[in-house]
């Protein structure tokens, strides 16, 4: 018999890739968990879900065993993901131009419960992605004009898997939200088709898919210019409990 070693590593997330002030953007923490069972630039669907916060500035554990990786803090699991098998549905392609005028009319421009998150959030251009999606006219569509800073890129040009993921992620929770409101990530499920390169302009493109209790469904998309699919996302997220305050949610959120 063979058995399988266990690779482990340590990582720790740098401040400016938070969602939460105090913890980790939901999207980046999938795809940096995700790239580590993988490896960059694979076209595997891979599952990823967020068990509790994943905090900032801090030591942690990144466990990879065969088709499944974990980040933990001492005995404490905060994120899993593993490999799927699964075909995921995109959001309808929106031009860049459209994708653009739609971010006029983002409910976080209105109301942010998290301002300072990395994807969505109102920081400076270079610092955030600064991703603003708001509805497209006369679709069930949420859209923005992604202009990819040239401060985010990998020793070969390409920009990060983690940023990709995070750009699928919130954009997925403003496809439900309306001004003020949040809720938690609690699975993001994505497969990255193409690179991105810093500097490009891209759609990001989302749609609500569903509501069961607490939980809510949305799928979401990155498209080149031309129509070209670079990556797609299915996102479950978790309403707070009535009267939680962004601060005090229980769980990873963006």
């Amino acid at each position: 018999m063979t058995m399988m070693s266990e690779l482990q590593t340590v990582l720790t997330v740098p401040a400016r890739f938070r969602g939460p002030e105090r913890s980790a953007n939901g999207g980046w923490i999938a795809g940096t968990v995700a790239e580590a069972l993988h490896g960059a630039g694979n076209d595997s669907a891979v599952e990823v879900t967020l068990h509790a916060p994943t905090p900032l500035d801090t030591e942690l554990s990144l466990h990879h065993l065969a088709n499944t990786a974990t980040l933990t803090q001492g005995d404490r699991l905060l994120v899993e993901a593993i490999t799927v098998a699964e075909e995921l549905d995109a959001p309808a392609f929106v031009p860049f131009v459209d994708a653009a005028r739609a971010e006029s009319g983002f409910a976080g421009l209105v109301a942010h419960a998290f301002p300072g998150c990395f994807a969505c959030g109102l920081r400076g251009p270079g610092d955030g992605l600064r991703i603003f999606p708001g509805p497209v006219d006369g679709t069930d569509l949420v859209a923005a004009g992604w202009r990819v800073p040239m401060s985010i890129l990998n020793a070969d040009g390409t920009v990060p898997d983690a940023i990709v993921w995070s750009a699928l992620d919130c954009a997925s929770g403003w496809a439900h939200f309306k001004p003020g409101e949040f809720a938690l990530l609690g699975r993001l499920t994505a497969r990255l088709h193409r690179r991105v390169y810093p500097g490009g302009t891209y759609s990001v493109v989302a749609r609500a898919t569903g509501r069961e209790g607490r939980k809510l469904f949305a799928e979401s998309a990155v498209y080149e210019v031309d129509g070209t699919l670079l990556a797609s996302a299915k996102a479950v997220w978790i309403t707070p409990a009535q009267g939680t305050e962004p601060g005090r949610a229980g769980t990873t959120a963006s």
